[in-house]
């Protein structure tokens, strides 16, 4: 990516024969050392990008916020990898983006790109021949151009619209060879871009939920409660008058860890748990004789089917609680869960 870098040190091949050391010479303290400086090299790569945030930046970020069309990110080689995690970033913080590469553009897939979109070009050396292919079309559809370069006077940086300086001091690599700090730069360059713009746009947690259904966020922020719960005939649920052991036989069979009690009305009367049961044998307690609503916690805690399924788990993990009746609108039960139920739908990460 990198090609006019400024060497760290000397390659191997060009130091005095005294100063070289064979792979097999290396010690442990080496290697450490040579990795504990690429992370300082392009640690300050990435800070020196801060003192060139300015109207060009401000600029950039106005361009892909108000774009009517989407946001192509463009780039070849290690630049084209970049790219495509920009684009990425760009497109789950709020920014409809995609990635094309600019050898295929030129066969076919420049038609993936409308008039009203935004493109992003990454080059380094801002002279790849495939991005220099397509600069003429996109400057015949007027698309806005942002170029990601480390040469202010580069083919692609005077083309473009906004121009982003990424350049580095020195690659990481000690040869000067391999795009290490140029890349990180560029990287850190698109995620700014990208969360300025989530900012900017207002972007919440729940936005970002919607982007990831299937990841944990997306679970917690989307999942219902009427998504975990079990409902019908699955509710372990007795009436108010039946007893003790009728109860056990419903928690049983329900395994959810207790049992609702409820008058004829359907409306929650209170819960009976494994606790209860525990108080209950303590005093000698008859199962077959006694009434449920003699050794029932009364009221007791309860969720609206309505509500987010992270309530739940607020609400369980606030009074210690497992297991919760689900209320309908009129305050009828029509569901309970647990806190199996929540980790078996992803609420919960193991």
């Amino acid at each position: 990516m990198k090609d006019d870098s400024t060497v760290l040190e000397r390659p191997a091949q060009h130091r005095p024969a005294s100063e070289q050391k064979s792979p097999g010479h290396q010690t442990s303290a080496d290697t450490l050392a040579l990795a504990r400086r690429v992370y300082e090299i392009e640690a300050e790569s990435v800070l020196s990008l801060q003192d060139r945030l300015d109207e060009n930046f401000l600029n950039a970020c106005d361009a892909v916020l108000s774009c009517r069309g989407r946001v192509v990110v463009c780039g070849v080689g290690k630049s084209g990898h970049i790219a495509n995690k920009i684009a990425a970033t760009l497109a789950s913080t709020g920014t409809p983006a995609f990635f094309v590469h600019p050898s295929e553009a030129s066969h076919g897939d420049f038609g993936m790109i409308k008039s009203e979109d935004v493109v992003i070009a990454i080059s380094y050396s801002g002279e790849s021949d495939e991005l220099k292919t397509i600069l003429p079309l996109l400057k015949k559809m007027g698309n806005t151009l942002i170029a990601f370069t480390g040469r202010h006077h580069s083919s692609l940086a005077r083309a473009a619209s906004i121009h982003l300086d990424i350049s580095v001091k020195v690659e990481a690599c000690p040869l000067g060879l391999a795009p290490t700090s140029s890349t990180t730069a560029t990287l850190a360059t698109g995620d700014a871009l990208a969360i300025a713009v989530l900012n900017l746009r207002g972007f919440s947690a729940n936005d970002f939920a919607r982007t990831h259904p299937g990841g944990a966020l997306g679970k917690r922020l989307l999942l219902n409660i009427t998504d975990v719960m079990v409902s019908g005939k699955a509710i372990p649920a007795v009436d108010c008058n039946a007893s003790v052991k009728e109860a056990l036989l419903e928690m049983s069979s329900g395994q959810l860890g207790f049992v609702i009690v409820t008058n004829n009305q359907q409306q929650l009367v209170g819960v009976f748990s494994d606790g209860d049961l525990r108080r209950a044998l303590d005093n000698g307690t008859d199962i077959n004789t006694t009434l449920i609503n003699e050794v029932m916690t009364s009221g007791g805690h309860s969720v609206h089917a309505g509500q987010p399924a992270i309530k739940a788990l607020e609400l369980m993990e606030k009074h210690k609680i497992y297991a919760l009746p689900v209320l309908d609108e009129n305050d009828r039960v029509c569901g309970a869960l647990n806190m199996h139920s929540l980790l078996q739908a992803g609420v919960i990460q193991a």
